[in-house]
């Protein structure tokens, strides 16, 4: 309605940097049989190197609240 659909990137980053790392996760074992990431999605990674799901879940929840406010505060700029 608003004609601003790049702030739904902005606004669902976190979102598309795990599906980024789906992405590029199989497109690497497909190519060339090696992976960038333990397991995929990202936070699946993040477990295996240890990191408590608390801390997992609280620092996305933390980008994702940082990326919706750029994408409002963007809004009330243009």
């Amino acid at each position: 309605m608003a004609k601003q659909e790049l702030l739904l990137v902005i606004a669902g980053g976190l979102f598309i940097v795990e599906t980024l790392s789906v992405i590029a996760q199989v497109f690497m074992f497909r190519r060339y049989k090696r992976r960038i990431f333990k397991m995929a999605p990202i936070h699946h990674h993040f477990e295996l190197l240890g990191w408590p799901e608390a801390k997992i879940t609280t620092r996305f929840g933390i980008i994702s609240i940082v990326l919706c406010l750029l994408a409002l505060i963007t809004l009330k700029i243009r």
